[in-house]
């Protein structure tokens, strides 16, 4: 999810209308609700968010220092102007990024993307259970030894991997392997490309790691993924009974 936060109604609706059409949900509220929200809610559930858009307030800037104290979730300040004191205030005071409107919410996407990007290098890979999975291109390791996939499927997997146990939807799982600015394939094939990928998972793993719910969208099972399955044991050879001669 997407949090926006302006003072203007009329502008936290049209950016949830421009963000829903093309599948992903927003959230808006003005300052005051964006500040009790803060205090009131857990850092767990504030990690959840995906980025946080901040727009006209009644004080940007401790409203962004209150938002860079509680989380390390991409914050994107939208200015009206392109006024460069101003810009550079913004990312002083602990913005990822800084916009000038009006901007594409495509654009917002990928810039967004590119800051999830930069912080996910630094983590080379992501440990899951019994799962390893890379951050740089490579192929995953599953207890150990490499497990092959194609380029698309490998990237479904690092997106889900770096989810955690957030779902996604297939918008944004398709935005994350094609681009957001993609439209020359269709986005019915993530379907095909997670159900290639549970499968194979599941063959090795010997269970289903890859929890899909309609309208609510795609996540890995942590818990399936840190527990191992156990391998059934021969039953014991019993012995043979001796012949009377």
């Amino acid at each position: 999810m997407i949090v926006i936060v302006d003072d203007r109604r009329a502008v936290l609706d049209a950016y949830r209308s421009m963000f829903s059409r093309i599948g992903y949900s927003v959230y808006g509220m003005n300052s005051s609700e964006i500040q009790d929200w803060l205090e009131s809610s857990p850092s767990e559930e504030v990690q959840t968010i995906q980025s946080f858009l901040v727009g006209q307030t009644n004080d940007e800037d401790t409203l962004i220092n209150a938002l860079r104290a509680k989380t390390r979730v991409p914050i994107i300040a939208m200015l009206e102007t392109g006024s460069l004191d101003e810009t550079l205030q913004r990312f002083d005071i602990g913005a990822d990024d800084v916009v000038r409107k009006p901007v594409h919410v495509r654009e917002i996407l990928a810039r967004i993307s590119a800051i999830r990007r930069r912080s996910e290098q630094s983590k080379t890979y992501i440990d899951c259970g019994r799962l390893r999975v890379f951050m740089d291109g490579r192929d995953p390791l599953i207890d150990g030894k490499p497990f092959p996939l194609p380029r698309r499927e490998r990237r479904v997997l690092e997106y889900l991997a770096g989810n955690g146990e957030r779902r996604a939807s297939r918008t944004q799982v398709y935005n994350a392997v094609y681009g957001v600015l993609e439209d020359h394939v269709e986005e019915c094939v993530i379907e095909s490309h997670i159900s290639k990928l549970r499968k194979k998972l599941t063959r090795i793993l010997g269970v289903n790691v890859i929890d899909s719910r309609r309208y609510l969208g795609y996540r890995l099972c942590m818990d399936s993924l840190r527990t191992p399955v156990p391998i059934a044991q021969p039953a014991a050879e019993q012995p043979q009974a001796s012949l009377v001669v």
